[in-house]
């Protein structure tokens, strides 16, 4: 299997299977001397991990955090020596027995039947690599990102629509989000999002969402127009998170509706000699450069395709059959993709970061 490994400067390969005996990733490209312990990887795994409320999966996972190589203590406490740093994450509570009658057959709106058609063999365990454990090493190699970033760069992203709710753009708190189990942008729907999500998992059935993200502190200047556009970067690499079907930049979709008196980001001199925008519908991104505006996006995830309902698909012999689908399961993977989100815009950005600094010192 190819196209394990994303990036150009700051790239992270990861490896494992939902179900075998470990999962781990690869970052190669961070930069010597900087502080990194498994402490400091081990509080953004924490906030992904399965088992943290009723309205994820209840697969017992402690992701406790492992740094293999890539660091040196020298007295001063470990820092990143600038060659390979490699994680690893022991899987504990694979119930593989979940996931026998799934070895026959194709589950409608998983990657089972595309993955047979593409290598002839697949790992029904969990959905073996296509599963969404996946994305614990990619939310690790993001806290690698972070310490790359530095201080001065903030990501912060929250579920802002929860199926048919959601919550007003000028309402969004991304401060929120660490206090409720919805991941919410928002301390006044927590709530009543959690009796509708709590309808959908009695029911074994599952809802999708949108998660926003925004990310401030970025300067003007990161990205590069024509093929190296930051703002298709990120999309790719929000793209790539397991159940994820459209990424927006900015204004989005609904720029296709506005004018371009109203689209236009206008400008002005600030106080202190730079320009100031005073709208962003751009998001933070124009000709494919960073504009030193917060960079936004919104992420739709598609509903979770393990529900109790039975489903109608064909076994590998060529039958028609019906499937449901038992195990443990997310109702809104979103819920726990909104790590994800940030770890991937941290991955992207310190990739743009470095090769910025790169071209033009």
């Amino acid at each position: 299997m190819s196209h394990n490994t994303f990036g150009h400067l700051f790239r992270v390969t990861t490896w494992g299977e939902s179900h075998g005996p470990a999962i781990g990733c690869v970052v190669d490209g961070c930069p010597p001397g900087i502080s990194l312990t498994e402490a400091d990887i081990q509080p953004w795994l924490d906030r992904r991990k399965p088992g943290g409320s009723r309205f994820v999966t209840q697969r017992k996972e402690s992701d406790a955090v492992r740094i293999l190589s890539g660091t040196f203590d020298d007295g001063a406490g470990p820092v990143t020596t600038g060659t390979p740093i490699s994680l690893m994450i022991e899987n504990e509570d694979a119930r593989s027995k979940d996931y026998g009658e799934i070895a026959r057959s194709w589950r409608p709106g998983h990657a089972d039947f595309t993955y047979d058609a593409k290598y002839g063999v697949r790992d029904p365990r969990g959905g073996g690599r296509s599963s969404a454990r996946e994305t614990a090493m990619r939310v690790a190699a993001g806290a690698v990102a972070r310490k790359v970033l530095g201080d001065r760069i903030t990501i912060r992203a929250g579920v802002t629509q929860l199926g048919p709710h959601r919550i007003a753009e000028d309402a969004v708190e991304f401060d929120a989000v660490h206090d409720n189990p919805l991941f919410a942008a928002s301390a006044d729907v927590v709530a009543a999002w959690s009796d509708y999500l709590d309808g959908v998992r009695k029911a074994g059935s599952s809802i999708g969402a949108v998660v926003s993200l925004e990310v401030a502190g970025a300067p003007a200047g990161w990205g590069a127009p024509v093929y190296g556009k930051l703002d298709a970067e990120l999309a790719a690499a929000l793209m790539s998170i397991n159940a994820v079907k459209g990424v927006e930049i900015g204004a989005g979709f609904a720029s296709a509706e506005l004018s371009g008196e109203d689209n236009a980001d206008e400008m002005r001199m600030g106080p202190d000699g730079r320009p100031v925008f005073l709208s962003n519908k751009a998001g933070g991104v124009l000709g494919g450069i960073s504009t030193g505006r917060p960079i936004t996006a919104r992420v739709a995830f598609k509903p979770t395709s393990s529900i109790l309902t039975p489903r109608r698909s064909v076994t590998r012999d060529g039958q028609d059959t019906d499937l449901r689908t038992v195990g443990r399961h997310d109702p809104c993977v979103a819920l726990r993709g909104v790590p994800v989100v940030e770890a991937m815009a941290a991955c992207v950005l310190a990739d743009a970061m470095l090769r910025h600094r790169g071209q033009v010192g």
